[in-house]
């Protein structure tokens, strides 16, 4: 193995670089979100950061190559990603607090956190070519190979990280096998006595440390799905105690722990669709949560179906576990992507209810644009509605998202209607808005004092369109709902 020291440094060296890429993406997710905002910092500014470790690595190679000095430089690799776990929560907790702006909150997290251990990662290939050269005829052969196994690493940690490890060890477990691994490495390197020692003496302290940590118990669950950080926990709302479900830090659903009332009061807003298709039979919701609206559809609705989409097909079963979904001959579950799904529909619908949001406050870009609205006018029956949950202010600058999003789904059904929640006569607060398609003009009043009270928040001034519509091709939809932050 020690002949071919340096060649599995640079692959893991390759392969740590992009898990620690991907669980950064983790990292951040629940504080600054997901967006293409988040993820341009993170690859630009680890880029730049490998970038200064390459120069750094081959200025100090050429002044001194040793492997002492290499496996130093492993094991400081090491203790910065260990520091990150240590610090993560408490900066990212101080940056969303004082930082409102996405883009700035996602570079200064991304700087803090994850770039001097970049720079260390960057540092390993340029020392590890030269303690590798030999002769100078066979510098390009050298080079080349060296390069070749740190691309393989990267490859095999993509995948290692994307389709296994983030999902069976979480973000900061992840985190701290990374350096235990380094450290590791980094005793295999070591030619030292006293480095060894002092080395293994940190592994030991750091297993030590890990262990307590894990065996202390949590009152919250909390754990990462393939597609997102999740929290379970409960809490005494004035209304009674309830449990919680959040994601990547964000609220997204609820249940009363004494009673079957929804919790979030957009919820409600759903039950509109007993006012605009009366006799539904077939219903579909795009984004399933912890199923609090399914569930309600279902006690309400003795005889209709509802088919459910959700991506997430951990979630699903969180579901049943912790929040009381059962399994039901009218309820069909689908784990895939809403967009995905009504793409190839077959089946028609009465109702379509959306309820799905890549971030706090946006909607996957994809579900926002004019195919995905054709998609879901065509799965609905001759007078079917969508009922789609949109967060975003009412007018101004704010305003943007809702204002693209209201006119794209103008180009597609011919009426279209709005309902702010929270604030039904404040423009400029952000805010759940209920928006309501249909293919034929409805009465907004009902004989039902609960639907009517729903109805009354339709919001009756125009919503300017001053944006173009949203498609496949043009959906800035992060940066509209940047403003709206």
């Amino acid at each position: 193995m020690r002949k071919y020291i340096l060649e599995i440094i640079v692959f893991f060296s390759g392969a740590i670089v992009m898990i620690l890429e991907l669980v950064g993406s983790r990292v951040l997710a629940p504080h600054v979100g997901t967006s293409i905002l988040v993820w341009t910092s993170l690859i630009g500014i680890i880029l730049g950061s490998l970038s200064f470790g390459y120069y750094l690595g081959g200025r100090i190679a050429d002044k001194k190559a040793s492997f002492r000095i290499l496996a130093f430089i492993l094991f400081s690799a090491a203790i910065l990603i260990a520091f990150t776990t240590l610090i993560k929560d408490p900066v990212l907790t101080l940056i969303q607090a004082s930082i409102r702006d996405l883009r700035t909150s996602s570079v200064i997290a991304t700087i803090v956190l994850f770039t001097p251990a970049s720079i260390a990662l960057g540092m390993f290939s340029p020392y590890a070519v030269k303690l590798k050269l030999h002769k100078l005829t066979s510098t390009g052969r050298t080079v080349g190979n060296l390069s070749a196994i740190s691309t393989i690493g990267s490859i095999v940690g993509t995948f290692l990280a994307g389709f296994f490890l983030i999902t069976y060890f979480g973000n900061t477990n992840l985190l701290l096998l990374l350096s235990a691994l380094l450290v590791l490495i980094s005793l295999l390197t070591a030619t030292s006595i006293k480095l060894r020692a002092f080395i293994t003496a940190a592994l030991v302290i750091g297993v030590i440390g890990f262990a307590a940590q894990a065996g202390q118990s949590a009152e919250a669950i909390e754990l990462d799905t393939i597609y997102s950080h999740v929290q379970i926990y409960e809490d005494e709302y004035p209304t009674g105690p309830v449990r919680i479900l959040k994601l990547n830090n964000n609220y997204h659903s609820a249940m009363y722990l004494d009673n079957d009332k929804l919790v979030f009061e957009y919820t409600k807003y759903y039950r509109m669709v007993d006012h605009f298709m009366p006799e539904l039979e077939n219903a579909l919701m795009i984004g399933g949560g912890a199923y609090s609206y399914p569930k309600d559809f279902l006690a309400n609705h003795e005889n209709a179906n509802l088919d459910v989409v959700e991506i997430d097909s951990e979630l699903t079963e969180l579901a049943k576990e912790y929040f009381g979904l059962e399994d039901d001959p009218r309820l069909t579950i689908f784990h895939e992507d809403g967009r995905i799904y009504l793409n190839s529909a077959e089946k028609q619908y009465d109702a379509i209810f959306q309820d799905a949001f890549s971030s706090s406050l946006a909607i996957p870009y994809h579900l926002t644009t004019v195919e995905h609205i054709q998609n879901m006018y065509d799965a609905l029956t001759e007078d079917g509605v969508a009922l789609v949950n949109v967060i975003s202010r009412m007018e101004g600058e704010g305003g943007k998202f809702l204002s693209a999003q209201y006119h794209t789904y103008k180009e597609v059904f011919p009426y279209v209607y709005l309902f702010p929640v929270q604030y039904p006569e404040d423009a400029d607060i952000a805010q759940n808005i209920m928006l309501v398609a249909t293919k034929s003009e409805k009465n907004l009043s009902s004989e039902n004092s609960e639907l009517n009270n729903y109805l009354n928040h339709y919001w009756k001034k125009e919503i300017p369109n001053y944006l173009p519509i949203l498609t496949d091709d043009f959906a800035p939809v992060d940066q509209y709902t940047l403003k709206m932050i």
